[in-house]
C-alpha cells in the first residue's frame, strides 16, 4: 500500500505554519530546517515533519525564546540522552529574564504616570513648550516613580 505524505511548497508551510517564506528561508540558512529537498523545476518541498519542526520553533520564539536557545530546544527535543532538567532550566532562565523585563516595565509605567499625572496638575492646556514632561526629561536628577523629588 502506498503511503502518500503531503508535500507543502514553501507557500503553503508558511500558511500552515503562520512563518513567514522569508523566515522559513532564514530557518534553512542558519539550520534550525534543514534544507528542503527540491522539485524537478527547483521548487522547494517540505513534509509533515517540516512542518512540525517549523510549528515547535514558532512556539518557540512566540515564547521570547532566542535562536540559539530554539536551537538547543531543537536538540533536546529529539535527544533521548539528556536530561529534561536541561529544557527546565533554559525554560527557568528565560522565565527570570522576563520577570526582571516586567519589573522593568512596572518601574517605566511609574516614571510615565508621574509624568502624565504632573502635567495635568502643572500644565495641561497650556503651550506645548511649557510642558513639564519635558523639563522631567531633560532633568539630570530624575524624579522617583511617585513624582517626587
Amino acid at each position: 500500500m502506498n503511503v502518500h505524505i503531503p508535500v507543502f511548497t514553501i507557500g503553503a508551510l508558511a500558511k500552515a505554519s503562520g512563518v513567514t517564506a522569508p523566515t522559513i528561508r532564514f530557518y534553512e540558512e542558519i539550520g534550525l530546517l534543514p534544507k528542503a529537498r527540491r522539485s524537478a523545476s527547483g521548487q522547494r518541498c517540505y513534509e509533515e515533519p517540516d512542518l512540525s519542526r517549523l510549528t515547535f520553533i514558532k512556539q518557540c520564539r512566540d515564547f521570547g525564546f532566542g535562536i540559539e536557545q530554539v536551537r538547543v530546544l531543537l536538540d533536546l527535543s529529539i535527544s533521548q540522552e539528556r536530561d529534561c532538567v536541561e529544557t527546565r532550566d533554559i525554560a527557568q532562565g528565560h522565565l527570570d529574564d522576563v520577570r526582571k523585563k516586567l519589573e522593568e516595565l512596572r518601574a517605566l509605567e511609574m516614571r510615565l504616570a508621574a509624568f502624565v499625572k504632573r502635567c495635568n496638575e502643572a500644565c495641561a492646556g497650556g503651550p506645548g513648550s511649557d510642558c513639564v514632561i519635558f523639563k522631567d526629561l531633560a532633568d539630570s536628577a530624575p524624579r522617583s516613580c511617585c513624582g517626587g523629588a
